[in-house]
């Protein structure tokens, strides 16, 4: 089995190639379309590592490369999201069990985040590979993250206990940081658990090509005026962690 794996900032995805790179010395470099792919072992599990870069557009295009250039047998997206469902709290991880475009819209000629001619508004991840990464989530919250994130540095971010959710993440090309936004996405996405950029269009990617996918997501904020995250900070300090540590766990079980 080889598995793709993808983020949208150097940080995620940072500490997962240094790993394959010295675990396996071997591992090779392909330039394509402005991206690097690393292909190689990463915690003796077949791997493809890329920085997708930001934004539906860049996720697709890096997606479509892992499986036709690739030839991936399953994809895994990590990266940050804004919280909006209750209870999801910065440090919290979010798993997929659904993602949908909260910016696609069509009406008249299409019901609203329904994608076009494919007659979908959700793109369902798959549900043995997202079952594995949330039991590495879990016991990396459990087991892992006191050693891998400093309790000084989870006071400093508000993280306390950080808990695990399973459900539905949208995406869209903007930024969500109001109120006012944060209302309305809860109204006509009811069960909405966090927001990003990118894995709406991974799914969709993975749905036409047939290749199963799972996204994990570390809340870095909860998508509203009220947060005051350093967020280059949290992403080195926190999120590139939590990345590594459940991919780790994930890559392990699956060998």
């Amino acid at each position: 089995m080889t598995l793709g794996i993808l983020a949208a900032l150097h940080d995620e995805i940072d500490g997962l190639i240094a790993a394959m790179r010295h675990d396996h010395a071997r591992a090779t470099v392909h330039r394509i379309g402005m991206r690097d792919y690393y292909v190689g072992e990463l915690y003796g599990q077949r791997c493809v590592v890329v920085l997708a870069r930001v934004g539906k557009v860049a996720a697709a295009a890096t997606t479509v490369t892992l499986i036709r250039e690739f030839g991936v047998d399953g994809i895994v997206f990590t990266g940050l999201a804004g919280g909006i469902g209750a209870g999801v709290q910065v440090g919290d991880l979010v798993i997929a069990d659904r993602t949908v475009q909260h910016d696609m819209d069509a009406r008249p000629l299409f019901p609203r985040h329904q994608v076009p001619l494919l007659g979908l508004e959700a793109f369902p991840t798959d549900p043995a590979l997202t079952a594995a990464l949330r039991e590495a989530a879990q016991a990396f919250l459990m087991e892992d993250l006191p050693g891998a994130v400093p309790a000084a540095v989870r006071a400093r971010f508000g993280v306390t206990a950080p808990n695990l959710h399973l459900g539905m993440i949208a995406s869209g090309d903007q930024f969500i940081g109001a109120p006012t936004t944060v209302a309305e996405l809860r109204a006509r996405l009811p069960g909405l658990l966090a927001v990003e950029m990118e894995g709406a269009a991974v799914g969709q990617v993975c749905h036409e090509y047939g290749v199963p996918h799972a996204v994990m997501r570390t809340v870095s904020d909860r998508a509203d005026d009220s947060a005051h995250v350093d967020f280059p900070a949290f992403l080195a300090e926190v999120a590139s962690h939590y990345s590594e540590g459940v991919i780790r766990r994930l890559l392990a079980a699956l060998k």
